[in-house]
This record gives structure tokens, C-alpha cells and sequence, in this order.
């Protein structure tokens, strides 16, 4: 037996129980765990409240953790016991022990801790993918990032201003501002007292961003696309408040030939061979010194009722973790 956080009906951070689960040996192709920490994302959030439905009830929210391998089922063969590890994905990282799919595991290199790890595996591996894959950012790139003090705002911008691109991030107040022109962005909106388009406008002298990146949804859309140059990229990959209205197409045409994607982290990392290699090149930037992960805050895992309650009210900046 474990202890671990359950869902058994949609609803608010009341939702969240602490319940006793049975956890079982691992069978072929798996592998238990031992969580040393438990990230924290929106995407937990949308899984309490239904807005991404679960197959069936009680479960156990979470996509995101490192701990160490206690147990191995048969087939496994490129892990063992006593291995550090982290994964994002599959459901099932709030609890103190869990069974997983191995392949999902990947190894926590020297000089990356258990923490950086969990704070850093879905929303790091998140930003690779927007970075690297949806769009090449480089020297030429001018990018818009909302949310730019967020989870994975602060390692998307610390990476792109690596990669030399011009940086225009969003936040809200002073204090996140500051915080994210300390994490690579070359000029920060307050979207609570500036219009950000219009400030995008001056920041480009008109000429728009190649991309931007929108994780906040309703409250963005849509303006994002008007900070678009023509053929330009919105990458929309979050709902933080609330999911994007529908659109006709013909939007995106009216607004200058635009393209639009709705990109996943799971399904770049679907294929072990493309997961080890973004884990790397993730690992690789935050051992060097390139991304520094900021974990802001850390509650007990009991106490992950507070921490849903304080990120949706953005109260939060960085990552955070859950200690169990």
C-alpha cells in the first residue's frame, strides 16, 4: 500500500483526497518508483475539473515527477534498481510510490537534482519542443511568449535568449515583469496595464513577432494574432484562462495568411528515441548553466489542495514542486 492523491468526482481543489491505494509489483515492462518530488503543472488542474476528462474515476492526477526505481517487472533492460529517474506522463504522479510504463523513465544525469528534475521534465521537455521543433528559434527570430514568469515561461525565454532571439514576454505586475526580464526576455509587457499588442506594435516598429507562443488562452485571443507578422506562427499550447473561443478559418487569413498549432509534448515525446533525445539536449542546457530551473515553491504533497488554489489564482511564479 501507498498513500496518494485521488479524484472521485470533478470539482474544485476540494476535490483532491488523500486516500490509501494499493500499489502492487511491477509486471512486464514496468517499473516502480519512489517519488523524491512531484511537479506541478495547469495541466493538473484541467484534469480536477474535467476540462480534460479521465476514463474513469478514482485517479490519480500528476504527469510530472523524479524518484528512484525500487522494483523492476520483466523486460526491462536498460534501467535497474536504485536508478534516479523522471518522466512527464503518464497520470499518476501524485503519490508517494507509483508503477509506470519504464520506457517513460529516463535517467537524471549527475549535476541535475531530483527537484530540478521533476520541476523541469514536462514543462522543460515543453519548451524543446516549441523551441526546437514547432518553431527553429534563432538569431533572426522576434518571439512573443505570454506568461513569460510561468513554469515554463522562465525556461522557454532563458532558452530562446540563448539561442539569440529577440524576446518580448508578458506578465502580470511589477514583480513578475522583473522576473522575467531576469530570465532572458529583451523587453516584458505588463499585460495589466499596458495593451499588448500595441506594445508589441512599438517594440517591432510595426513590423509584428515571427511567432508567439500562448499558453493563457481566452484572454490572449485575439489579440496574439495580431502581433503576428504576416505568415506568421501562434502556437497555442495552454488554457490557463480558459480554452481559446472557436474560430473560422478564414481568420487566419484575414489577419495575413497566418498559421496556427495546437502542438503536445506527448505526442513529440511519443516514441522513446525522441524522448531521450529531448530529455538530453534538456539536461544538457540546465547542467551547463544555459536554463537555471526556478523552483518558487514547494508544498507537501498533502497540501496540493493550496497549491491548485494558488496557481489558479496566479499567485505563483517559476516551478513548483510536491514533496511527499
Amino acid at each position: 500500500m501507498t498513500q496518494a492523491i485521488r479524484v472521485h468526482h470533478y470539482g474544485g481543489p476540494e476535490a483532491l483526497q488523500w486516500d490509501e491505494v494499493a500499489l502492487g509489483a511491477p509486471g512486464p515492462g514496468e517499473a516502480a518508483i519512489r517519488h523524491s518530488a512531484i511537479g506541478l503543472n495547469f495541466i493538473d488542474i484541467y484534469m480536477r475539473t474535467g476540462l480534460y476528462p479521465q476514463a474513469e474515476f478514482p485517479f490519480v492526477p500528476g504527469v510530472e515527477g523524479a524518484g528512484v526505481i525500487t522494483a523492476l517487472g520483466e523486460g526491462v533492460s536498460d534501467l535497474e534498481v536504485g536508478d534516479r529517474v523522471a518522466y512527464a506522463g503518464p497520470v499518476g504522479a501524485y503519490s508517494e510510490e507509483r508503477l509506470i510504463a519504464a520506457d517513460k523513465l529516463v535517467k537524471i544525469p549527475e549535476g541535475v537534482t531530483a527537484e530540478e528534475a521533476a520541476a523541469a521534465m514536462l514543462k522543460g521537455l515543453t519548451a524543446q519542443m516549441l523551441l526546437r521543433q514547432v518553431y527553429k528559434v534563432g538569431p533572426e527570430t522576434v518571439m512573443l511568449y505570454h506568461a513569460a514568469a510561468g513554469g515554463v515561461g522562465l525556461i522557454a525565454c532563458q532558452w530562446a535568449a540563448s539561442l539569440g532571439a529577440t524576446v518580448i514576454g508578458t506578465a502580470g505586475g511589477k514583480e513578475k515583469c522583473e522576473l522575467a526580464a531576469r530570465h532572458g526576455c529583451t523587453h516584458v509587457i505588463d499585460y495589466k496595464n499596458e495593451d499588448f499588442v500595441e506594445a508589441v506594435q512599438a517594440y517591432t516598429d510595426g513590423k509584428g513577432v515571427d511567432v508567439v507562443y500562448d499558453s493563457v488562452g481566452k484572454d490572449t485571443f485575439p489579440g496574439s494574432l495580431d502581433c503576428l507578422k504576416p505568415r506568421g506562427l501562434w502556437v497555442t499550447f495552454g488554457n490557463a484562462s480558459g480554452p481559446v473561443p472557436e474560430f473560422s478559418a478564414l481568420l487566419l487569413g484575414q489577419k495575413g495568411s497566418l498559421y496556427a498549432t495546437r502542438p503536445s509534448m506527448f505526442t513529440y515525446a511519443a516514441e522513446r528515441a525522441d524522448l531521450l533525445a529531448m530529455a538530453e539536449e534538456l539536461f544538457g542546457v540546465i547542467k551547463d548553466g544555459t536554463v537555471k530551473i526556478d523552483i518558487a515553491q514547494r508544498y507537501g504533497l498533502k497540501d496540493v489542495g493550496r497549491a491548485h488554489a494558488d496557481l489558479e489564482a496566479r499567485q505563483t511564479t517559476g516551478s513548483t514542486v510536491l514533496l511527499p
